[in-house]
């Protein structure tokens, strides 16, 4: 039996070693924070001040004090910076925990990484800390993965779903079905242990229908990754189109600044331009391609295929035509075989006629009055992160594809289980599926993880963190 959610796995060994990280990122700057922690962490930080341990004996669980720091050996000033001293368990970490904050810059830091290695400790590898935080205690393996998702957040709505990861949204919604797959196998036991009751307490058609509702509640879940995983890494949006539709022209006014060329000869892309902008607090990343037609040399021919590649593997597609343009019967093949929801947009509308009208779902931009923009923009939003939008303060979102493929498993063994019942196969036999739900669940908390899947969880992880 697995240990409770925030509790070390039985078996894991203590971490003797100290670890030592700069916490900021390197460059020019005000403050630079170095990290320190281990059970030599205060032994160390003593030292560099030029104090025995015991020195630091009356400094609370949180205290800061401003000190000089000292080269080991020579005896030469470091710095004159802020030591934080943070006492196990209420750190980060879980471990006694010591932050100096230097001045900025290349050289101060990496001399005070330097005089801790020398004292002992060891350079930390990449998400070590928040790996400790996890292995003490402090974190489940769900909100470990939010940690990560924070630091690198391309949108407002990303920054703020990894926050509500980071308190646990995901990993409290995780831990309650895992709950649910628990009581289903304490009504199955008084079938198994007790077959001779005429009258058990809770009949195996009734559970049956029970595990129809977590499944169900699972599926619910797990119908958030797609959009998890464009909040991490951004909509791969493709504007598409013939040549001089307006592509280049309204991917500049999404991205806010000239970034790609525009002119009125057609052919001018001739590769995929690619940029990451913000809309209506969600990430896109755009890409302008070059416009579709039969290619009048070898350069274009190669443009058009990355624009073919690119529109494979698009979460949406941008098709432009441009107003005063009747569509194609090839036009329309093209859009039925995009595999991808498309926004149809008609462009340059500030020439618009007497005669030009707008078809059914079609959305009208001038990109030289702007007009549209805002329409368009929130038609982005709505396709792409339709569920995360409606469901924004019920459902938390999954954004990692290890968290939807065991969740996948979790809800394929419930209705498993649900369908062995209804079949009338003994409990005792279909009770294996909810012991596989069970496992899969706790596998996303990190209750139980090995190694491996340790190191491809912290392997994206910045260095200090």
């Amino acid at each position: 039996m697995a240990g409770p959610v925030g509790v070390p796995s039985p078996g894991r060994e203590p971490l003797l070693d100290t670890i030592v990280a700069r916490a900021t990122a390197p460059g020019v700057s005000a403050v630079a924070v170095i990290r320190l922690s281990g059970p030599a962490a205060l032994d160390i930080a003593a030292r560099l001040m030029n104090h025995d341990a015991r020195a630091m004996a009356g400094w609370a669980g949180r205290a800061t004090r401003l000190r000089t720091l000292f080269r080991p050996g020579s005896g030469e000033a470091l710095d004159r910076t802020l030591v934080t001293v943070f006492r196990a368990p209420g750190s980060y970490t879980g471990e006694d925990v010591v932050e100096f904050s230097t001045h900025g810059g290349y050289g101060i830091p990496a001399s005070v990484v330097e005089a801790c290695v020398t004292l002992g400790a060891r350079q930390a590898e990449a998400g070590e800390f928040t790996r400790r935080a996890y292995l003490n205690g402090k974190l489940d393996l769900t909100q470990a993965e939010a940690v990560a998702d924070l630091v690198e957040a391309r949108s407002a709505r990303g920054r703020e779903v990894a926050l509500h990861q980071l308190e646990k949204g995901l990993g409290d919604r995780i831990t309650a079905l895992r709950s649910q797959v628990i009581g289903l196998a304490a009504l199955l036991v008084q079938h198994i242990d007790f077959p001779e009751e005429d009258d058990a307490p809770t009949p195996l058609e009734a559970i049956a229908a029970e595990a129809g509702q977590v499944a169900a509640e699972i599926g619910r879940l797990l119908a958030t990754a797609p959009a998890g995983e464009m909040l991490r890494e951004g909509a791969l949006t493709v504007l598409a189109g013939p040549p001089n539709s307006g592509k280049s022209s309204l991917f500049n006014a999404l991205v806010g600044f000239e970034r790609a060329i525009v002119t009125e000869l057609p052919g001018t892309t001739r590769d995929a331009i690619e940029a990451v902008v913000e809309v209506d607090g969600f990430p896109f990343r755009l890409v302008d391609t070059a416009g579709l037609r039969d290619p009048s040399e070898r350069v274009e021919e190669l443009g058009i295929e990355v624009a073919r590649r690119y529109l494979a593997g698009a979460d949406m597609v941008l098709y432009c035509r441009e107003t005063g343009r009747a569509a194609s019967e090839e036009e329309g093949r093209f859009l039925k075989a995009l595999a991808a929801p498309v926004v149809r947009v008609r462009t340059k509308w500030d020439l618009a006629g007497p005669g030009d009208g707008l078809e059914d779902g079609e959305v009208a931009v001038s990109v030289k009055t702007g007009g549209g923009l805002d329409v368009l923009k929130r038609q982005l939003r709505e396709h792409a992160f339709r569920g995360v939008v409606e469901n924004r303060d019920e459902v938390p979102v999954v954004t990692r594809r290890r968290q939807a493929v065991l969740l996948r498993l979790a809800g394929e063994e419930v209705e498993g289980f649900r369908e062995a019942l209804s079949e009338g196969i003994p409990p005792e036999v279909a009770s294996a599926h909810l012991k596989s739900a069970e496992s899969a669940l706790e596998e996303i908390l990190g209750v139980v993880s090995t190694d491996d899947v340790l190191d491809r969880v912290f392997k994206d992880f910045c260095i200090g963190k």
